[in-house]
């Protein structure tokens, strides 16, 4: 298999990521196919007990609180463990608590391709029971119609806040009328 590398294009308005993965309903994902709307970019991880499920569940609210218009959001779940983070398991962990969000998950080079991309840090490495965790960086990039980065928001940002600066988005979006 050929696995093209993930990258960032800097330009006027910031950067492009470009990724090669797969959706948890096993259909090829790559940047190109979220252009049109606003994708809201997580990476993280099924295992995770704390930042990921408090994070996933924020940004789902604030989809949620979108009403029609959340179809101008996609939510997009990346793994930093794709060894455990199969397209099933992504799907089972997703559907049910956060159904705004597509898994998107890959071969280990291909999600390190995806995390360079994206600058953003994972590690492995081992608990106290024997298992393993993966720390990593907990911030939502938010892409815009155009594939561009137009905003990101730390994992202490309030909820209140990150509602009011997607709706901002997407309401100057709809009144641009792209």
């Amino acid at each position: 298999m050929i696995v093209r590398e993930a990258s960032v294009l800097y330009g006027e308005s910031g950067f492009i990521a470009r990724f090669e993965l797969h959706d948890h309903h096993g259909a090829a994902a790559d940047a190109g196919r979220f252009r049109g709307r606003f994708a809201l970019v997580f990476f993280g991880f099924t295992h995770c007990k704390v930042i990921c499920p408090r994070a996933l569940a924020k940004l789902e609210r604030v989809m949620s609180s979108l009403g029609p218009r959340v179809k101008e959001v996609q939510g997009l779940y990346i793994t930093v463990d794709p060894r455990r983070d199969s397209a099933v398991v992504l799907k089972r962990f997703l559907a049910k608590s956060y159904p705004n969000f597509l898994g998107l998950t890959g071969s280990e080079e291909q999600i390190a391709a995806a995390k360079s991309a994206f600058r953003v840090f994972a590690s492995r490495g081992p608990t106290e029971d024997g298992d393993y965790a993966v720390p990593h960086t907990a911030i939502t990039y938010v892409l815009g119609p155009d594939g561009t980065l137009v905003d990101h928001w730390p994992d202490s940002l309030s909820e209140s806040v990150i509602a009011q600066r997607l709706r901002a988005l997407v309401d100057r979006q709809v009144s641009a009328g792209t």
